[in-house]
């Protein structure tokens, strides 16, 4: 084995892995109001508002960066005990893929699918009587998903904890005519 590392084209050769800038999912943080915030519990990390999002994803797809994720940080006069802004077409996530696609169709979108961002008390799921409500949680997350697949978004990804929701969301998705 030492003869495929004596040179530096043999490593190359018989390494497993190599990352490139290309295998990169940068995530975003995308917020409504008209300047950059710093995001205090990450350093260098900023949340922007539209504009400048389309402009930072413009970059990172001149660095060859084919996706970006998308978090929104929904403001609390949204948030309810249910997330019922998740589901509205006319959220701050949807508006954001909106204006990605229109100005880099061929930049990647991949959407969070969860309720934290936009519930009042920061859970997952809808909670009553103390405990989350996991079918009706999973109803909201598959009207979640279609709304930002309708909006443009390339890749749902759900990162909640309620049980069947993978299998939900696809099948929402599904009949929605995101196959």
């Amino acid at each position: 084995m030492r003869r495929n590392r004596r040179d530096a084209w043999s490593r190359k050769l018989v390494a497993e892995t190599v990352l490139t800038t290309g295998d990169l999912i940068w995530p975003v943080f995308v917020h409504d109001q008209g300047y950059k915030a710093p995001v205090p519990s990450m350093p260098d990390v900023f949340r922007l508002p539209i504009p400048a999002l389309v402009d930072a994803a413009g970059e990172a797809a001149r660095l060859g960066i084919p996706t970006i994720a998308v978090f929104p940080a929904v403001p609390d006069n949204l948030k309810d005990a249910e997330g019922s802004n998740a589901v509205d077409p006319g959220n701050l996530v949807c508006r954001a893929v909106t204006a990605l696609k229109k100005a880099l169709p061929e930049l990647g979108v991949l959407c969070d699918v969860a309720l934290d961002p936009f519930t009042s008390h920061g859970h997952d799921g809808v909670i009553r009587n103390g405990y989350v409500e996991n079918d009706e949680t999973v109803e909201i997350l598959q009207r979640q998903a279609v709304v930002q697949a309708q909006a443009g978004c390339d890749i749902i990804a759900p990162s909640d904890m309620m049980d069947g929701r993978v299998g939900a969301v696809r099948q929402a998705l599904d009949e929605a005519g995101f196959a």
